[in-house]
């Protein structure tokens, strides 16, 4: 059996923006520096096979932080990078919702049908991303891998490991530094863990002191 660690990234400017991101390299923030430290803290007791990382910075960055406690080398895997929003990145949401009304209303509201201008579709993505996903799983046939990625990345993921098609695309939560646990047992993948954010408990509780 294999057990698959899907994590997406910790926090960038442009998260917090509402900016596309896409395959525009942008790293973490201070903030997402501190969530990928807490990550890290979550597999630090692990016997971890491999890790394996979308060749962008903010994904590598996560990767890094996972390793400290692990001997391991980050292994680039182009199929995890980013979703490609082609003429959308760079730009924040709401100036793409002006310009381009009804492609976005497409993608809030039908994504499964929506092809991005210049950029990829859901199912472009789900196809390099489970072809990423069983290429690692043949090379860790037993133990314990761990997969950095991207939001639009995971949820595809998500679905596809469940079957379903991408009109579920938005039920499925991806916060930054979520983890999710997908098991590969005689050629079935079953879902153990989704979004799980419990090692960012120290971040929100220093937050809400300093808040106060």
């Amino acid at each position: 059996m294999t057990s698959i660690y899907l994590v997406r990234h910790g926090q960038t400017a442009w998260n917090k923006e509402e900016i596309f991101r896409g395959r525009t390299d942008v790293p973490l923030d201070e903030i997402g520096l501190k969530q990928a430290e807490l990550a890290g803290e979550f597999f630090k007791d692990m016997k971890i096979e491999g890790i394996y990382s979308s060749p962008l910075s903010r994904a590598l960055q996560t990767a890094e932080r996972i390793t400290q406690s692990h001997h391991l080398q980050i292994q680039s895997l182009g199929g995890l990078i980013d979703m490609s929003f082609g003429n959308w990145e760079g730009r924040p949401h709401q100036e793409v919702r002006e310009m381009d009304r009804e492609r976005y209303r497409q993608w809030r509201d039908e994504p499964h049908l929506a092809r991005l201008p210049g950029g990829e579709s859901l199912d472009d993505v789900r196809g390099r991303a489970m072809g990423a996903l069983e290429e690692v799983i043949q090379k860790h046939p037993q133990g314990i891998v761990v997969l950095v990625s991207h939001r639009v990345v995971n949820k595809v993921l998500i679905c596809g490991i469940l079957g379903i098609d991408h009109s579920h695309f938005w039920q499925i939560g991806q916060d930054t530094t979520a983890i999710n646990l997908i098991q590969y047992k005689r050629g079935r993948y079953s879902l153990w863990l989704m979004n799980e954010t419990c090692h960012l408990k120290a971040l929100k509780e220093e937050k809400v002191k300093v808040d106060f």
